[in-house]
């Protein structure tokens, strides 16, 4: 991974975990240890689809721009399917509180998007280059 790579995977990361413990401090309060385990699973479950999509887009950026906004969008598409699937599947389950699964998930699903957005503004990546040279192909000139 590349140092902007890791510095905007810090900048979401920091903020998802606070506002993980926020949520599984208030499930605990609200449902219990189920409940606090719920939040957490959730809070985990997001973090870990978070990173690798971060891990994935930072591999294809080397390989070309356009390999990495497919790879950005198809991993996206796939991190919410996942989390939608993962909320369906454990609606019923008993081992944790399926509520505080879910707010953990939205919650830090939330931040983590947040973090990313404050994590890019903060970069200020340059979007074209200023030498006039398209990737893949000699100097224009």
């Amino acid at each position: 991974m590349l140092a902007n790579d890791v510095r905007l995977l810090k900048g979401a990361a920091i903020p998802t975990v606070l506002v993980g413990l926020v949520v599984i401090l208030v499930a605990a309060l609200l449902a219990g240890a189920k409940g606090a385990l719920g939040a957490a699973i959730g809070t985990a479950v997001v973090c870990v689809f978070f990173t690798l999509g971060i891990v994935a887009i930072s591999y294809a950026s080397r390989v070309s721009p356009m390999m990495m906004m497919t790879a950005a969008v198809l991993s996206y598409v796939v991190k919410i399917i996942l989390i939608m699937a993962l909320l369906k599947l454990f609606e019923d389950a008993t081992a944790f509180e399926p509520r505080a699964f879910g707010w953990g998930a939205i919650a830090a699903t939330v931040a983590w998007t947040v973090g990313e957005m404050r994590g890019f503004m903060k970069l200020k990546m340059l979007y074209v280059d200023p030498d006039g040279r398209i990737p893949g192909q000699g100097d224009p000139r």
